[in-house]
C-alpha cells in the first residue's frame, strides 16, 4: 500500500509544527523541510506555504482546514514583509536550492548550495529579499555586507517585481 502524500501540521505563531512520523521524516531527509525539535518537526512560515502549495501538507488551526488564503493573511499578520520573502524562498527552492531561516545571522534566510543539506556543510550565501518598489540606503547595504562577511557566507540579494519575479545580485568582498 502506497503511503499517505500529506500529513497534518499545526499552526503556531511562527510556522507550523508536525509530529514526527514517516511523512515528515521522508521530507526532513530527502530536503530538509523542517527542524527536529523535541519529537516534533517545526516549520517557518515560508516553508509551511511552500509545503501546502506543493500539497504535503495540511495545515490546521484549532483543529480547522487553513486555506492558502487564511493562511496568508496570518502570516502577513506576523510579518508584513511576508510575500516577498516567500517568493524569494520559493523561487530557490523551486531551483533545488535548500533554503533555512538565517535570524541567528541577522538575515532572512540562508541558502546552501546544490547538493548540501545543513549539517553536511555550511550555507553558501545569506539572502535579503527586498521588492524592487523598495529604497535600500548605502549604510543598509553596507550593514548586510557586514553581516555577509563576518558570517563567511556570500551576500545574496534578491528583487522581486511587480509580477513577482526574481533578479538575484550577489556581493562578495574582492581584495585587489
Amino acid at each position: 500500500m502506497a503511503a499517505k502524500k500529506t500529513f497534518q501540521a499545526n499552526f503556531v505563531g511562527e510556522g507550523a509544527t508536525a509530529e514526527d512520523g514517516p511523512q515528515p521524516r521522508e521530507l526532513y531527509d530527502k530536503s530538509r523541510f523542517g527542524e527536529l525539535v523535541s519529537g516534533k518537526f517545526k516549520y517557518s512560515l515560508s516553508e509551511a506555504l511552500f509545503l501546502l502549495e506543493n500539497k504535503k501538507i495540511e495545515l490546521l488551526d484549532k483543529n480547522k482546514s487553513l486555506s492558502k488564503e487564511d493562511f496568508l493573511k496570518k502570516a502577513r499578520k506576523i510579518d508584513k514583509n511576508f510575500w516577498v520573502k516567500y517568493v524569494v524562498f520559493s523561487n530557490l527552492r523551486a531551483k533545488g536550492y535548500i533554503v533555512k531561516t538565517a535570524l541567528k545571522f541577522g538575515a532572512d534566510f540562508r541558502v546552501y548550495d546544490k547538493g548540501i543539506k545543513p549539517g553536511e556543510d555550511h550555507a553558501k550565501w545569506i539572502v535579503f529579499p527586498v521588492h524592487e518598489s523598495n529604497t535600500l540606503t548605502w549604510h543598509d547595504f553596507s550593514a548586510k555586507n557586514r553581516v555577509s562577511h563576518s558570517t563567511r557566507k556570500n551576500l545574496l540579494i534578491g528583487v522581486v517585481d511587480e509580477e513577482d519575479d526574481v533578479t538575484y545580485y550577489e556581493i562578495a568582498w574582492k581584495k585587489p
